[in-house]
C-alpha cells in the first residue's frame, strides 16, 4: 500500500516548535509536505489574501519539502493543493496549535481550524489539532514559540504521536461530506490519554477589545468559564483531562460529535 500524502500547515507560523514535532511524528506514517505561514496568523479565521500578491519561498529547515507563505493558513492550503504539491494530498493536517480551539467562538475564529476547513472544502480529509496549555505556559510560548519547556515538549510529543495515529486511521483522501476533525489535546497529554467524541461548547466571549487610549482599542482575549454543564462538549472533555475529538460537518451545515 502506498504511503499517504500529508499537507501540513498551522497558524502559529513556520518557525513554531509544535509544527515541527507534528512533522516528525507524521514522517513515520506518510509523505509530508509543509506549507505554512511566514508569521503568526492566529484569529485570522478563513481570511484569504485577495488584494495582493502572495509570496512563496522554499524552506530548507525541514526534513521534507516545505514552503513558507506570506499569507493566511487558508492561503497555504489552497496554494499547496493547487500549485505546490506534486500530487493531491490524502489528508490536510493543521496544527499543532498553541492553545485550544474548543467552543464555537474559538473554532470559528481559528486560523488552525480554517486551514482544515479549506482542505475539506477542496474535498480532502481534514484534521485540525490544538494543544491546551496552562495560562502561564501559553503566555511564555506566545512570547517565544520556538522554546517550550521540557514538560510541554513531553506533552506535545505525545500529542503529535497520537495525531499521527489518527491520521493513519482516517487514511482515505476522500471527504464527500466536507467534514473537519477538530481535535484538542489536554495538558498533560500522555500516550494512553483517553479520547472522546464531543460537540462544540457554547461560550459568550463578550468584547474582545479593550480601550488603550481615546478612540483606540487593542485585541484582548480571556477565556471565560463555560456556562453549560453538558458533559459531551469539547471544553468539558478537556477539563476532565481527555482528548476532545469533534467533527464539524459542513456537508450538513452543522456540527456533530458523532
Amino acid at each position: 500500500m502506498d504511503r499517504p500524502t500529508f499537507l501540513v500547515t498551522n497558524d502559529d507560523g513556520i518557525r513554531a516548535a509544535f509544527l515541527r514535532h507534528l512533522v516528525a511524528a507524521l514522517l513515520h506514517t506518510g509523505d509530508v509536505y509543509v506549507v505554512a505561514p511566514a508569521r503568526q496568523q492566529s484569529w485570522t479565521g478563513k481570511a484569504m489574501s485577495r488584494h495582493r500578491d502572495v509570496a512563496v519561498s522554499s524552506e530548507e529547515s525541514f526534513p521534507c519539502p516545505a514552503w513558507m507563505v506570506d499569507g493566511t493558513p487558508a492561503d497555504c492550503v489552497n496554494l499547496g493543493i493547487g500549485h505546490l504539491l506534486r500530487r493531491r494530498p490524502d489528508l490536510v493536517i493543521s496544527g499543532i496549535n498553541v492553545g485550544l480551539n474548543a467552543g464555537l467562538p474559538l473554532i470559528l475564529n481559528s486560523g488552525t481550524v480554517a486551514a482544515a476547513i479549506e482542505g475539506a472544502l477542496l474535498g480532502c480529509t481534514a484534521i485540525a489539532l490544538s494543544q491546551y496549555l496552562p495560562a502561564d505556559e501559553y503566555r511564555r510560548i506566545e512570547a517565544n514559540p520556538t522554546a517550550p519547556d521540557p514538560a510541554t515538549l513531553d506533552t506535545v510529543s505525545a500529542s503529535a504521536s497520537i495525531a499521527a495515529e489518527i491520521a493513519r486511521e482516517l487514511g482515505s483522501g476522500q471527504n464527500p461530506r466536507n467534514e473537519v476533525h477538530n481535535i484538542n489535546f489536554p495538558f498533560p497529554t500522555r500516550p494512553d490519554t483517553r479520547s472522546r467524541r464531543t460537540v462544540p461548547g457554547r461560550l459568550n466571549l463578550g468584547s474582545l477589545y479593550r480601550e488603550t487610549s481615546p478612540d483606540r482599542f487593542r485585541f484582548h482575549f480571556q477565556l471565560p468559564e463555560e456556562d453549560e454543564q453538558d458533559l459531551l462538549t469539547d471544553l468539558a472533555c478537556l477539563r476532565r483531562g481527555e482528548i476532545s475529538h469533534g467533527v464539524l460537518d459542513f456537508g450538513r451545515l452543522g456540527c456533530t460529535g458523532i
